[in-house]
């Protein structure tokens, strides 16, 4: 049912029409659902040996989301979608951010200093832009176009992972929804799952409202229904249990994207502020 590609990574010296930074889940023609995993890889690219971090780093949740790609594929299989993925760690660059956003290429992420990206000047960020950041970017708005050419107005699911604790402090949510201000499939998804017995954020820990991250740049702007998930890391950090919560989260969108809303463009007054419509 289902043709898995895993592309390469971009080096400096390799050709980006040989070696893409993202991996690409093609999935059915007539779903109405694209999924997106931002930060499921913690690998480095070649030319990058190991960023100078220290041994056992990369592993930890600052280089990546842990879980998310096992969720993702999964969750591609339930729902035939199509699906799209960095294959790259977000301490080189983080997707999940505008191209104009200070935190882009971080130096210092949960106290860990990364020595790889002391010395980034402008062209080292231009660089990584055009050979990352952009062409991930570019194939979402790629498969959109394809999509809605097609007739397909898709919703947006995008998966990531959170941290059991933070600084100390017990993070009580399994899961949580961060959203901007279009509520079609935010509401009704937490509502589901709080009827389960979840414990749900709602924009906790962190919030959906982000000037040019992903979300914003490819659903609010397009007036997609979407939705930003994010599974406690503990619970998904095996294959076993990222797929079960693959299940779990399935059951619960799958009647709620067959809404007819959910299939239509609809702009809402962004909390970032005033922006452009695609």
């Amino acid at each position: 049912m289902f043709r898995y590609q895993e592309l390469c990574f971009f080096a400096m010296s390799c050709d980006l029409s040989l070696h893409d930074p993202f991996e690409v889940i093609v999935g059915s023609a007539q779903a109405r659902l694209l999924l997106l995993g931002d930060h499921a890889s913690n690998r480095v690219p070649a030319p990058y040996g190991d960023l100078g971090l220290a041994p056992g780093q990369i592993e930890r949740h600052i280089g990546y989301d842990i879980g998310v790609a096992w969720l993702l594929h999964r969750l591609a299989e339930l729902a035939s979608a199509p699906a799209l993925m960095t294959t790259f760690t977000r301490l080189l660059i983080d997707p999940n951010r505008g191209e104009d956003d200070p935190t882009l290429v971080m130096r210092l992420s949960d106290g860990a200093i990364v020595p790889g990206n002391a010395a980034v000047d402008a062209e080292e960020r231009r660089r990584r832009i055009e050979g990352f950041h952009r062409p991930y970017h570019q194939a979402i708005d790629h498969k959109l176009e394809e999509m809605l050419g097609n007739r397909i107005v898709p919703a947006i699911v995008s998966l990531h992972s959170f941290t059991p604790s933070w600084k100390g402090v017990a993070r009580p949510w399994e899961v949580a929804v961060l959203w901007d201000s279009d509520p079609r499939l935010p509401l009704p998804f937490m509502a589901a799952l709080r009827a389960e017995g979840w414990t749900v954020g709602d924009n906790q820990p962190y919030d959906g409202a982000l000037r040019n991250d992903t979300m914003f740049h490819h659903a609010t702007r397009r007036g997609l229904a979407h939705i930003l998930i994010e599974v406690r890391q503990d619970l998904i950090a095996t294959r076993e249990g990222a797929e079960a919560w693959a299940g779990r989260l399935w059951a619960t969108l799958a009647p709620l994207l067959e809404r007819p809303e959910m299939g239509e463009i609809r702009h809402f007054p962004s909390r970032c502020g005033a922006y452009e419509p695609l």
